[in-house]
């Protein structure tokens, strides 16, 4: 479980005026959920069926997309090696040194990136870096932005060189 210092964690991205609607919106709020369960799975070692059924109790899904939630949620640890490979070697540090929240968002955004090809590589990038100026410390997002920014390239080669063209 989250400790009472770490509740801020707990609450989802303030939603504004130019807030997205709709599938973006549920699909923002789904990573956002499934960034704290995942935090909370890597510091906790909890089973991931438990931590979902928490946060299925204490959080409302009514403008979740709860599929695509639960896919990541799942998906993360079932692929863990993977992932990990895929950004291990672009890291300045070892994984051991990473932010507990930087190494969740590298990895829910790495299973996008391998994973959801219909989700386009900028939009895992973007979502990468809110999530990192939500959640992570003050200049998280300019690393997970470097991260990303060269594991596309990597793993959708030729989505980005569509868009580069």
């Amino acid at each position: 479980m989250i400790s009472d210092e770490q509740e801020s964690f707990n609450t989802p991205p303030e939603i504004g005026p130019n807030a997205p609607k709709g599938k973006i919106a549920a699909r923002r709020l789904a990573r956002s959920l499934a960034l704290q369960a995942l935090y909370q799975w890597q510091l906790a070692g909890q089973s991931i069926n438990e931590i979902e059924a928490q946060f299925r109790v204490d959080n409302d899904f009514t403008k979740v997309d709860d599929a695509y939630f639960r896919e990541i949620l799942h998906g993360v640890p079932a692929n863990k090696t993977q992932i990990d490979e895929a950004f291990a070697g672009l890291l300045d540090r070892s994984l051991d040194e990473l932010d507990p929240v930087e190494l969740s968002i590298l990895r829910l955004s790495t299973y996008e990136l391998l994973k959801r090809t219909d989700v386009p590589y900028r939009v895992v990038i973007n979502e990468g870096i809110e999530l990192t100026k939500v959640y992570g410390a003050t200049d998280g997002h300019k690393f997970i932005n470097g991260v990303l920014d060269k594991l596309a390239p990597l793993l959708r080669s030729a989505e980005v060189q569509a868009y580069k063209r």
